[in-house]
């Protein structure tokens, strides 16, 4: 599989994406949610899809944010993972239940949404939404054009 990106910037290409990307990112900004636990869930999914961009990316906002390796790494196995809190886990588990649901008549059971309120207040579990879904706007993206990992903006994607 290409590892070179397929797309031109798309900021040349279509600025609307990136305009509309732009406008999403603000979905996290009304501070009901940590910042930490943004990045988790922003690294999560893009460990379910499998993108080396969407992980590298929320890896290293991770760390920037002094976010500890272990606390990192743990997201992987967030079932397990006893240095993550309650709240993180719930918040993991949101992601896994849209991205990736267990067979079954509901993706987000109410035992699931019961957990998860425990934790947050409806305002954060209205921008946890928001979050998973601000996520997954970049997954095709990511996944179809390629983006180089690890690069300032304008030089991941294709001249």
């Amino acid at each position: 599989m290409s590892t070179t990106p397929r797309f031109p910037n798309p900021a040349v290409l279509n600025p609307a994406i990136v305009e509309s990307g732009a406008v999403m990112r603000g979905i996290a900004a009304n501070g009901s949610l940590p910042r930490p636990t943004v990045s988790m869930v922003q690294l999560r999914v893009g460990q379910l899809f499998g993108s080396d961009y969407l992980t590298a990316l929320h890896t290293g906002l991770l760390r920037a944010a002094g976010e500890t390796e272990e606390r990192i790494a743990a997201v992987a196995d967030w079932k397990h993972a006893t240095q993550l809190t309650d709240a993180e886990r719930a918040a993991l588990a949101l992601v896994d239940a849209v991205y990736a649901p267990e067979v079954s008549d509901r993706h987000v059971s109410d035992a699931l949404y019961a957990e998860a309120a425990k934790h947050y207040d409806e305002a954060a579990l209205m921008t946890l939404a928001g979050v998973i879904g601000q996520v997954g706007f970049f997954v095709p993206l990511a996944l179809i054009g390629l983006p180089a990992p690890g690069l300032p903006p304008e030089q991941q994607w294709r001249e």
